[in-house]
């Protein structure tokens, strides 16, 4: 096996929240993650709202007013 190829492995400790949740084994010794099993919905029973960077505001400025209407000269089916 060739020396000096492989990633240095560090005891990862994972932050949700500035609280560590759990410690596992990864290349970089520190991760900050915005979900986890802990806090998933799936796993919680419990329904959260994440809207990450505006991106429901800019979905609804996107598609708002008579978008989906037909417009003159479509084919119809």
């Amino acid at each position: 096996m060739k020396k000096e190829i492989h990633p240095h492995y560090h005891n990862c400790k994972v932050y949700h929240n500035g609280e560590v949740v759990m410690t596992v084994g990864a290349t970089v010794p520190e991760m900050h993650v915005e979900v986890w099993s802990g806090s998933h919905p799936f796993f919680t029973g419990k329904q959260t709202f994440v809207d990450t960077a505006g991106r429901v505001e800019k979905f609804q400025r996107k598609f708002q007013g008579n978008y989906f209407q037909k417009k003159d000269g479509a084919k119809k089916a």
